[in-house]
């Protein structure tokens, strides 16, 4: 089971320009926990990540406001690719977290820890299970 990853800011206002540490390679934030869902991955605060049906893999397709509504789970700067996660270019120039290729999201409307009001979302988003 995956434990712990990446330390990442989860909002698009990140603050891209931090120094790297060693938090930013898989000693930060994403967790697997238990929701309704069965287990899900978490990211800081141990909020639900989301996969997006029209992404491609290694490309996201979630820009304005969808943006606003899904917010990226962005890295910070520095970060680097670990085992499954992998770091996908947007088109403003910042690096996004992806699993197994896909991008990972947060949901504006999931408001405690391990919510996951937006699965199944317009038939589109999805929970991300830990394979």
């Amino acid at each position: 089971m995956l434990t712990r990853m990446l330390a990442v800011l989860a909002a698009a206002t990140v603050l891209s320009t931090m120094p790297a540490s060693a938090e930013d390679y898989a000693a930060g934030a994403v967790k697997t926990m238990m929701t309704d869902k069965g287990d899900v991955l978490v990211g800081e605060g141990g909020m639900t990540l989301y996969v997006f049906d029209k992404d491609a893999k290694g490309q996201s397709n979630c820009y304005g406001e969808c943006a606003v509504l899904w917010p990226p789970f962005i890295a910070v700067k520095g970060a680097s690719a670990d085992g499954e996660f992998t770091l996908v270019s947007r088109k403003d120039g910042m690096k996004q977290w992806a699993y197994d290729g896909k991008p990972l999201y947060f949901w504006q409307k999931d408001k405690k820890p391990g919510d996951t009001t937006g699965d199944g979302v317009k038939g589109v988003w999805h929970v991300v299970k830990d394979n």
